[in-house]
Formats: C-alpha cells, sequence, structure tokens
C-alpha cells in the first residue's frame, strides 16, 4: 500500500505541474505517454509472440507523430489526415510478404500494430489538444474518470452485491457502477456549469456527463478483457503499486475519445 500511494505521489507532483504549465512540457508529456501505452501494447501481446524489431521502431516513431500532430493548435481540431492513416497500413502490411514467413510476422501482426498505434496516438492526441483548447475541459474530463472510479470502489465495497460482468472483472458491482456514475454526473456537471458554461442546458449536460462517465466504466473493462485474453494482470509493472500506464489511463482514453462526440455540444 505505501509503494502505491508513493507512486500516486509520484505521478501527481509530475502531470499536475505540467498540465498546468501546457505547451511543450505538457506535449512532450503526452508524447512519452503514448510512446510508454503503445510500449504496453506491444508487451502485451509478445507475451504469446515477438515482433520483428524494425516494425516496433517504426510502430514507436509513428505513434509519436499520431500523438504530436496539431500539437500546436489553440482551436480544438481533431484531424487525422487520410494520407497519414495510408502510410501507416502501407508501412505494416508490406512487410508481410518482405518477412514471408507468418511466424515471424503475420497479416494479424500487422493489423494490431495499425489499431495500436491509432487507437494510443488519436488518444493522447486528444488529451493534448483538449489542453491547448482549454484546461478547464481536460480538469472537467479528468473529474469525470476520477470521480467515477472513486465512488464505484467505495460505493461497490459497501453495499456491492451484484456483479456487472465477473468474468472480465470479478469486484466490480452494478451498484458500484451506479454510484459511481452518479457522483460524477453529480460533481463534474456542477464544475462544468460553475466554471466553463453556465448557459447550456443541465438536461443536455447531465446526460453528456452520465454518457461519459458510463464510456470510461466500459473502457476500464475492455482493457480488463484485453489483459485476461493475453492472462495477463497488468499491461506493464512501470508504475510500482499500480501496473501500467494502460492500466491507470484506461477510463480516461475512453472518455476523452467520446469527449470528440460531444464537443460541438459542449
Amino acid at each position: 500500500m505505501k509503494v502505491r500511494i508513493l507512486s500516486a505521489i509520484v505521478m501527481l507532483l509530475v502531470f499536475v505541474p505540467l498540465l498546468i504549465i501546457g505547451g511543450k512540457p505538457y506535449a512532450l508529456l503526452m508524447a512519452a505517454l503514448a510512446v510508454l501505452g503503445l510500449y504496453e501494447m506491444i508487451h502485451i501481446r509478445e507475451s504469446r509472440k515477438p515482433f520483428p524489431l524494425v516494425m516496433k521502431v517504426f510502430a514507436y516513431l509513428l505513434v509519436l507523430f499520431c500523438c504530436l500532430m496539431n500539437s500546436d493548435s489553440v482551436l480544438f481540431t481533431t484531424k487525422l489526415d487520410y494520407r497519414v492513416i495510408t502510410f501507416i497500413i502501407f508501412i505494416f502490411l508490406i512487410p508481410i510478404i518482405v518477412f514471408q514467413d507468418s511466424k515471424t510476422y503475420s497479416i494479424n501482426d500487422a493489423f494490431f500494430l495499425v489499431g495500436s498505434i491509432l487507437f494510443v496516438g488519436m488518444s493522447f492526441n486528444v488529451l493534448l489538444i483538449t489542453r491547448n483548447y482549454s484546461l478547464d475541459y481536460v480538469i472537467f474530463l479528468f473529474l469525470i474518470t476520477i470521480m467515477t472510479d472513486t465512488f464505484a470502489y467505495f460505493t461497490g465495497l459497501l453495499i456491492g452485491r451484484h456483479k456487472l460482468l465477473e468474468k472480465i472483472s470479478p469486484k466490480k458491482t452494478v451498484e458500484g457502477m451506479i454510484g459511481g456514475t452518479l457522483m460524477a454526473v453529480i460533481i463534474s456537471s456542477t464544475y462544468y456549469h460553475v466554471i466553463i458554461n453556465s448557459s447550456l442546458s443541465i438536461v443536455t449536460l447531465i446526460l453528456i456527463t452520465m454518457v461519459l462517465s458510463l464510456i470510461g466504466q466500459v473502457g476500464d473493462l475492455v482493457f480488463s478483457a484485453i489483459k485476461r485474453y493475453y492472462n495477463q494482470k497488468d499491461f506493464s509493472n512501470l508504475i510500482p503499486g499500480h501496473g501500467g500506464i494502460l492500466d491507470r489511463l484506461d477510463s480516461i482514453i475512453f472518455v476523452v475519445l467520446a469527449f470528440i462526440l460531444f464537443i460541438d455540444i459542449l
């Protein structure tokens, strides 16, 4: 427990100042997290089969590129050029015929890398662009995930009786999901209404916040399902007592991606 608490304090001491400062320091943090996130996706897949080194090098370079696209924009611009997607697809599909050995590098390997690069790169790119656009929005999104996780844990601990998806995450309960969502909606919606925009309809705000909270919990379950598929407890041991980057940021990744769907309303 002491190691877990100490790690959490160190993470906050690094993340919070860079979040407040923004700009290039925060962009470098997002880039580092994107590389580490991709490392964990590759690491968990390599528990079954290693990737060729050259393909991993291309993967890390391209996830950096995806993460840092429009990194200096102060407008909320989330555009991934089709040329970039095409280039990524070619880079990872063409080597299938170069290696000529599915045991070394297969179509499944190629699509796993393409999907992982786009998924991880886009997620941290949105976190970066959102910070450029407004610090308040980033706080709003993190409030949703933190309040959801915190109150889901304590509600489940106190009154949790009905398992949510026991095969994927044995400790999660229906009561925890309801309690976490309810408190996230109350606290995060209040923050948004008071700090960001008091003119937005309360009903609309509550509905969007509720959806984001639920999607964050879905994200947690999706990452848990990935770990169970590969028979791994954590994505890595990069953070003592916490597992890996993706173990800590699983909910926020889904929340920021879902946030794109509502940006024109919020």
